[in-house]
């Protein structure tokens, strides 16, 4: 940071304010706060488009010592609406650094703010669930305030969207198979997991009708990750219905959201969602453990399937165990638990027994995060060649 230091300040829904200091670009935001518990990868995390609509609360103590690259950017145009820092670094030192992470922010519009006791409101939102939040200079009180009141939460909103690309286009030349990907907010990282296996990647608008995808005689499907609720995204729910059985499909994040849906199951809220780098998810076939890289607010219901309900753990609540059903029955045939959170118990994975799908809830590309699950995109692409 250089510069005369202004005055910020950051308002939750709940009458909850702290002080900090403005960083990054000028102006207030609001949106969904939420936390992230990633202790690297920052630049992938606020330009990841899951996070278009939060405002991104970092628990790691100090952010951007290593600046910000090109390389690591996961979208150009989308990302959190605003990032909120225990401390900013002075400055950087990495020999892939392009530029300081304030100017990286400044240069995307994305308002920041540092030195806020990240730590208690962590503690609050883990508590109280995610809300609203507001953040800006310290002059803007009054409007932040009055932003954040009339700000509802990610229920019923279809940013999926909003974020998907305009127009199609192709990545990769690979002779390994051709698949369509769904944009629904996808990042740059997926593409290249897709295209490092030799797959050609053509990527299509979320309005793009399942009939002109089938047209065009696909080896595989890919439904993307993306921001905001599920059940407001009918259009991709019917589309997904279309293909399921016609080609091959691999979904994950809001795409394994879509495919639930598509399959006949609900979803739901999650009191704060899964943000970070560091979560642990159960392979249920052989009882293996990933630490996995999460992004998102909803999950898929599919103990209703099975005449059930989901863990609906209130904030702050010990979790407990939960059996997922084994196997349940849906208009495509029988489908499979695979994977299973171990925090709450959500569900984590599922795959289609009687069709080729399946899917997983948290980010194998890893982008930030561990690299254990990429093996997801192997399977995918063998799914592919033995179509």
């Amino acid at each position: 940071m250089t510069g005369a230091l202004t005055g910020a300040l950051l308002v939750l829904a709940d009458g909850t304010e702290l002080d900090g200091v403005v960083f990054g670009a000028p102006g207030v935001a609001v949106g969904e706060a939420v936390f992230n518990t990633a202790m690297t990868g920052y630049q992938e995390v606020v330009t990841d488009p899951s996070y278009t609509g939060q405002v991104v609360v970092m628990t790691a103590p100090h952010i951007g010592n290593h600046g910000a690259t090109d390389q690591d950017e996961q979208s150009s145009d989308w990302g959190c609406a605003a990032v909120v820092m225990r401390s900013a670094a002075r400055r950087h030192s990495s020999w892939r650094a392009e530029r300081s992470l304030a100017d990286d922010l400044a240069e995307r519009g994305i308002v920041a703010v540092t030195e806020v006791d990240t730590r208690a409101l962590t503690r609050r939102l883990r508590t109280a669930g995610a809300m609203a939040a507001a953040v800006g200079p310290r002059t803007e009180a009054r409007r932040l305030r009055r932003l954040t009141a009339s700000h509802g939460d990610m229920s019923g909103r279809d940013l999926a969207s909003v974020v998907t690309t305009e127009h199609p286009y192709t990545v990769g030349s690979g002779t390994a198979g051709r698949v369509v990907a769904y944009d629904l907010g996808i990042k740059t990282d997926i593409l290249r997991r897709l295209t490092d296996r030799g797959l050609t990647v053509d990527v299509v608008p979320a309005t793009t009708p399942a009939a002109a995808v089938l047209a065009s005689r696909p080896d595989g499907v890919f439904l993307s990750n993306g921001p905001g609720d599920p059940a407001p995204v009918e259009r991709m729910v019917e589309t997904v219905g279309s293909l399921l059985g016609e080609v091959p499909l691999f979904g994950i994040c809001l795409g394994h959201q879509i495919l639930g849906l598509a399959l006949g199951a609900g979803t739901y809220k999650l009191p704060f969602g899964h943000h970070g780098a560091n979560h642990p998810v159960r392979r249920l076939e052989d009882g293996h453990v990933e630490i996995t890289s999460q992004n998102h607010g909803f999950a898929v219901d599919l103990w209703g399937l099975a005449g059930g309900s989901p863990p609906r753990a209130e904030p702050g609540a010990i979790p407990g165990p939960w059996l997922l059903p084994e196997t349940v029955s849906t208009r495509f045939g029988r489908v499979r638990a695979t994977h299973q959170n171990l925090n709450d118990g959500t569900l984590e994975g599922m795959a289609c027994l009687d069709v080729p799908a399946f899917s997983v809830q948290y980010h194998p590309e890893a982008a930030p995060g561990p690299t254990e699950a990429t093996a997801l995109f192997d399977r995918f692409a063998a799914m592919v060649g033995a179509g």
